[in-house]
């Protein structure tokens, strides 16, 4: 199950009781927000090249042979978004290479990454293939091409920009750089598929996949998004890597299917919501076992009402770590991989980027209260009209057990809405969610002190400084 250490106390801690440790965070957070380094004010600075290339290189890896297929897979990078997740795995890296070399050997890192630095010299393992780069195909080309040689489906077997070798100032590796296209194409997959299922109408400022091509097409388009990443992923020639990935894939929409059923308090298992209708799902025939992962949240049955909301607690963390959380923590892991660092730093990595995912989540709950439409540039206040009860609302029903019922029917009651909204105001929901954001927050910047003091450390604890005060 997933370790949930800070909420337990955050939860049962009124909003106006705030311990010295936590003001003593709160003053260095303001300290290092008041007056940062302006060579970090701006962590792109750091990797501008590599994120200036970003869009291009993504753009040669989900090329399809059909014209439609490719404007649709092709609609989200158009628009200028966040790009965090790529970010991190390109902060991370760099930061990673200050690690002196002597105490990167967990793999041989794959001599054509390095072909000039004979600290890599040796026979690669298992993990890798010598003198293979990312472009390489594994299967032989005219597999790829399919049926007719002369229409090649897939980009990744036609010449490419190839990606650069090692930097030695730099310090990213090739496979280091397109693990940070890889991550943004499985996010943006998964925005085409969550704006078709929460029937949105905006992303980024414009309107959404579903609404510009139909939610056929923002559907196909995200299957082929994946469907693109899975061979990049694949290239990388890295069993943990590749498996760390694929998983990635699986939890967001393991996630996904937690939030269709808002809390751990619908214990419905057997039907759906379809278009308004409730629909019963077929009862399995028992020929195929199906065994929960160990993870699995517990339902509860007539339990008292502080259970009730632990209980719903442990279920709306346990979510975002699978819908946002697990793309940045297996990332970050995963380029620590690729770095050759040994264990404990592989592990510091993954939290770091699980406590950032967390703290992330949240604030964007928060700011689902508080963001107008055009600066959240999708549609705010949507979270109670879909029904979800998110981090403040459930600080709320803390305070007011009367809250359970409307959560129950996912605020579908004339008037629920707006009474839940009054809620989350009257009970501080806002300022108990950010509390329990900085506390995440507080536990990802202690992550990255595992790492030596380098530029690009600095630029992951302003990066993960701001989450705080982003607006969008």
């Amino acid at each position: 199950m997933l370790r949930l250490i800070r909420w337990q106390s955050t939860i049962g801690r009124s909003a106006s009781a705030v311990s010295p440790s936590s003001f003593k965070t709160a003053v260095e957070t303001a300290e290092k927000l008041v007056q940062p380094s302006p060579r970090f004010s701006d962590p792109f600075s750091i990797v501008s090249h590599e994120m200036s290339n970003l869009a291009k290189s993504i753009a040669q890896l989900i090329g399809s042979g059909h014209p439609t297929l490719n404007r649709v897979s092709s609609y989200y990078f158009e628009a200028e978004g966040k790009n965090v997740r790529p970010l991190i795995v390109l902060l991370l890296s760099k930061a990673l290479a200050a690690i002196p070399l002597s105490e990167r050997n967990r793999i041989t890192i794959d001599t054509f990454d390095v072909v000039d630095q004979s600290h890599f010299a040796g026979t690669p393992t298992s993990t890798s293939v010598a003198g293979k780069s990312v472009d390489d195909s594994i299967s032989p080309l005219r597999v790829l091409h399919g049926i007719n040689p002369k229409v090649i489906l897939d980009p990744l077997s036609k010449p490419m920009d190839q990606l650069p070798q090692f930097d030695a100032e730099n310090g990213i590796l090739p496979k280091q750089r397109r693990l940070a296209e890889i991550v943004e194409m499985i996010h943006t997959a998964s925005l085409l598929h969550d704006d078709v299922i929460d029937l949105a109408d905006a992303r980024r400022g414009r309107p959404s996949g579903n609404i510009a091509f139909t939610n056929k097409m923002a559907v196909l388009a995200g299957d082929f998004l994946l469907g693109r990443a899975s061979v990049a992923i694949a290239r990388l020639r890295n069993p943990e890597v590749i498996e760390l990935l694929s998983t990635t894939i699986a939890n967001l929409v393991e996630g996904e299917f937690m939030q269709l059923k808002n809390t751990v308090m619908n214990q419905d298992t057997d039907s759906i919501i379809n278009d308004g209708d409730l629909k019963k799902i077929p009862t399995p025939t028992g020929k195929v076992p199906v065994k929960s992962h160990e993870y699995t949240v517990q339902t509860p049955q007539d339990l008292d009402h502080a259970t009730n909301v632990n209980a719903a607690f442990e279920y709306y963390l346990h979510k975002t770590y699978l819908k946002t959380a697990s793309l940045m923590s297996k990332s970050s892991r995963a380029a620590a991989v690729l770095s050759g660092s040994q264990d404990d730093i592989i592990e510091q990595c993954y939290q770091f980027g699980r406590n950032l995912g967390l703290c992330f989540q949240l604030v964007d709950d928060m700011l689902d209260y508080t963001s107008s439409d055009a600066t959240f540039g999708k549609p705010s206040q949507a979270d109670l009209k879909l029904g979800l009860a998110t981090a403040p609302i459930l600080f709320a029903w803390k305070q007011r057990p009367e809250l359970g019922e409307m959560i129950g029917r996912k605020f579908s009651a004339p008037g629920d809405v707006e009474a839940a909204r009054s809620a989350v105001r009257e009970c501080q929901g806002l300022e108990q969610t950010r509390e329990m954001a900085q506390e995440y927050c507080s536990s990802a910047l202690a992550n990255l002190r595992a790492l030596p003091e380098s530029d690009a450390r600095s630029a992951l604890e302003f990066l993960t400084n701001s989450v705080m005060t982003r607006n969008k």
